[in-house]
């Protein structure tokens, strides 16, 4: 048999180029189809892992707070947003009641993060100016702990000659260190308060705006239980001003940003 006899069933050479074109294109789709689903893979992966870094990171390690209201002035001012170290006293283990161990605990003038006994379901930051063991009160505005008064450079008073007295206060007298002019009558305002004995596990905390700020004065002591963590630095900064549009790109704190909290 010839050569020719085989025409039947070997392709001539244009019919071979052309089948050749045609499979690499059918391997160039299937690649790139291939490639595109592999894309798609990967990036699926890497977006699940960074949302699982996130999360770790924002449970045990650092969470971000905005500062609402103007308790904590001049130190922090309303617009700023604090990371905050949670890992220092123990971050809370989600889902459960266990807490990881405590890298240290509060001292006097930290600033610290935490959930008020009064509203367990928000964030308050304020100063840290009793431990337990201490014995806190105030005289016309001046802290002293066990006794001594307290140097605040931090402390301001927007109105220094306000003086308020609430039924919020009536807490303190389970607390109050007995003695013959408590005995005789214990009347406390914002201002003129103690001596009180901070319980274990416990902080007395107050805002560094004596005037207007919600603290341990009005509603007690802070369970240690309650600390969320520490504010480290403010990384973003703006002026709220309801006559702007846009504030938080028109009216940034430039020189707030990457200012420690202390």
């Amino acid at each position: 048999m010839t050569d020719g006899a085989l025409a039947g069933v070997t392709p001539t050479p244009g019919q071979a180029a052309f089948s050749e074109e045609r499979r690499q294109v059918a391997l160039h789709r299937a690649n790139r189809r291939g490639f595109r689903w592999r894309m798609i893979r990967d990036w699926a992966q890497s977006f699940l892992i960074a949302l699982g870094l996130f999360f770790v990171l924002r449970a045990f390690f650092i969470e971000g707070i905005r500062i609402p209201t103007g308790s904590m002035e001049q130190t922090l001012l309303v617009g700023d947003f604090l990371l905050v170290n949670k890992l220092a006293y123990g971050a809370e283990v989600p889902f459960t009641a266990h807490r990881l161990p405590a890298l240290e605990h509060p001292q006097r003038r930290d600033v610290i993060l935490f959930r008020p006994p009064k509203d367990p379901s928000t964030y308050y930051i304020k100063r840290v100016v009793g431990t337990p063991g201490d014995t806190v009160a105030m005289k016309d505005g001046v802290l002293s702990v066990d006794g001594a008064p307290q140097a605040e450079p931090y402390v301001v008073h927007m109105h220094p000659a306000s003086e308020t007295a609430d039924i919020q206060f009536r807490w303190q007298r389970q607390f109050l260190v007995r003695s013959a002019a408590a005995a005789r009558s214990y009347d406390p305002t914002s201002n003129n308060w103690g001596p009180l004995v901070v319980p274990e596990r416990s902080y007395f905390v107050l805002g560094d705006n004596r005037d207007n700020s919600s603290d341990s004065r009005y509603w007690g002591f802070v369970p240690a239980s309650s600390i969320e963590g520490r504010p480290i630095f403010v990384y973003y900064s703006y002026a709220p001003d309801s006559a702007s549009r846009l504030p938080q790109l028109t009216r940034v704190r430039w020189h707030r940003i990457g200012e420690r909290v202390e």
